[in-house]
């Protein structure tokens, strides 16, 4: 078999049509299916593709398409293709830029389900949650669209076992389909939640009866709807924000906060929150309202201290973990990570500091493009020497989308002398596969493999082959929440080189320059220097 002829074997298994895009979005090349049979893939040829797209899907289509990059995959798209006349077919697709064919995009396309006609009403299906949400970004980040929204959540009685009951059925359900889409923003802005509930995007001075009309479609097939709606406004002031993610993590919010049953009130007040708490992070960032303490990291072979960990602590009765989980999810954690290595430079420019090192860690999404490291490496430009007392841990909360990037970005920092340790390793799916693509100084292994060390001999044996491994690619191992003696000498005869733990100090508004043990030990825990 040619490697051309398996290539197109792996490309067919995941897609049904595979087009080449030059770079005004014109289809320059095409094979496999057409999204149906009247339309094959080569009438494509030579037309924009978006002509095949319809309402919102345009939008989202070319968005994606101007910030995809050379060696870039956009994220998965849920658009409806259309087929000629007013039948449409749903489509999953995803562009990739390979740099050899750059500004040319690739598409590979997986169609779902057979085309269907949107009848004479003209209207778009329903979205799915994601692609509302899509829809909900584009609107409220238009400079222009000025409208005063809502989402309305419609719930219609009925609707699911009228569905189940035949073509009758069939056919109303569509129709009432239809008509809670035609009575959306713009006419496609409806996404369903469930077999009978709908979310709806709304303008707010919209007074269309579109329950009366849901309620009229059942009668007219002899079958009874109860549809009933509660709406919650969309109020977005204050600074620029992400709209799109504010809406997400509000949903998030809403359905932690057991939200199904009365969702208007709860998804009102996770999107209050939402947006106020993002202003106040904001603020505490702007103003520096925040503090640093520091807990030791220390050398378990000699006791010896190492250097510190910089940990944000706010002046709120939470912990920084929710805090932090909120600013990754709504982009707002790569201006936080530079103000906590601000915070700590200035502590080591202070007298006394001697020869401390301080570690700070940086979300992975503060690595997904260059800003952050370039404003490190002009922090510390004018006293390129402090890079040395410098480590940077990589958290594994947000993944890192692209490591060949993020390794370059990397590769700065230690190439200035900064160290690059990988957080909490093991915590996440991630973890092996930061290792092998990423060029570091040091793993920390998460805490959850050490509480439980000294019965847990399975635990012990992952620890000793992590070590192994890093031993070969010249990697440092820390082990964090340690508490008792017997564990730091557990991971001590496994040859883990650091710990850190309450058994060696709590996190402290200033560096202890002592180490303190909670029990007795044969080490000495005073600090000889800080290599």
């Amino acid at each position: 078999m040619s490697m051309r002829a398996r290539l197109l074997g792996l490309a067919f298994a995941s897609a049904d049509l595979l087009i080449e895009l030059d770079d005004q979005g014109t289809v320059v090349f095409a094979l496999g299916s057409g999204p149906c049979p009247e339309l094959p893939c080569d009438s494509m040829v030579g037309r924009p593709f978006a002509e095949k797209l319809t309402g919102a899907d345009v939008a989202v289509f070319r968005a994606r398409l101007a910030e995809l990059a050379p060696g870039r995959r956009s994220p998965c798209m849920e658009l409806l293709v259309t087929c000629g006349d007013k039948r449409v077919r749903r489509a999953s697709l995803r562009l990739f830029q390979l740099p050899d064919v750059a500004p040319n995009v690739s598409c590979a396309i997986q169609y779902e389900g057979a085309p269907y006609s949107l009848g004479d009403t003209n209207v778009s299906p329903v979205l799915s949650p994601v692609a509302l949400l899509e829809r909900a970004h584009q609107v409220l980040m238009d400079p222009v669209d000025n409208r005063s929204l809502a989402v309305a959540f419609v719930d219609v009685e009925g609707l699911e076992a009228a569905a189940a009951s035949g073509e009758v059925g069939e056919r109303l359900a569509a129709r009432v389909e239809a008509a809670i889409q035609s009575a959306s923003l713009d006419g496609v802005s409806t996404g369903r939640l469930g077999p009978e509930r709908f979310a709806m995007l709304r303008d707010r001075i919209d007074q269309t009866d579109f329950l009366g009309e849901v309620r009229e479609l059942g009668l007219s097939e002899g079958l009874d709807l109860f549809p009933r709606a509660s709406e919650a406004a969309i109020e977005h002031g204050g600074e620029p924000l992400n709209a799109l993610r504010a809406l997400r993590f509000a949903v998030e919010g809403c359905l932690a906060d057991g939200g199904l049953e009365r969702p208007e009130v709860t998804f009102q007040a996770s999107l209050t929150r939402t947006l106020r708490e993002a202003d106040a992070f904001r603020s505490v960032v702007r103003t520096r309202d925040f503090d640093l303490h520091y807990q030791p990291i220390v050398s378990l072979s000699t006791g010896v201290g190492h250097h510190f960990e910089a940990l944000a602590r706010f002046k709120t009765s939470g912990g920084p973990a929710a805090v932090i989980h909120m600013a990754e999810e709504l982009a707002l954690i790569e201006s936080f990570d530079l103000a906590v290595a601000e915070k700590a430079l200035a502590r080591l420019r202070r007298p006394g500091a001697g020869l401390m090192k301080f570690a700070v860690n940086v979300s992975g999404a503060s690595l997904s493009d260059d800003r952050y490291v370039e404003a490190l490496l002009r922090m510390t430009a004018a006293r390129p020497e402090e890079r040395r007392r410098l480590v940077v841990e990589v958290t594994e909360s947000t993944a890192l989308a692209e490591l060949e990037a993020a390794n370059r970005r990397l590769g700065a920092l230690r190439s200035a002398g900064i160290k690059v340790c990988i957080d909490d390793f093991g915590a996440g799916a991630a973890s092996y596969d930061y290792l092998r693509g990423l060029s570091v100084d040091a793993v920390k292994i998460d805490g959850r493999f050490i509480q439980n060390l000294e019965s847990d001999p399975r635990s012990q044996t992952m620890i000793a082959h992590l070590v192994g491994m890093c031993a070969d690619l010249k990697v440092e191992t820390i082990a964090e929440m340690i508490e008792t003696q017997s564990v730091a000498d557990i991971l001590l005869n496994l040859g883990v080189d650091h710990g850190q733990g309450w058994l060696f100090g709590k996190a402290e508004p200033e560096p202890r320059t002592t180490v303190r043990v909670q029990e007795p030990v044969r080490r000495v825990g005073e600090v000889a220097g800080w290599g």
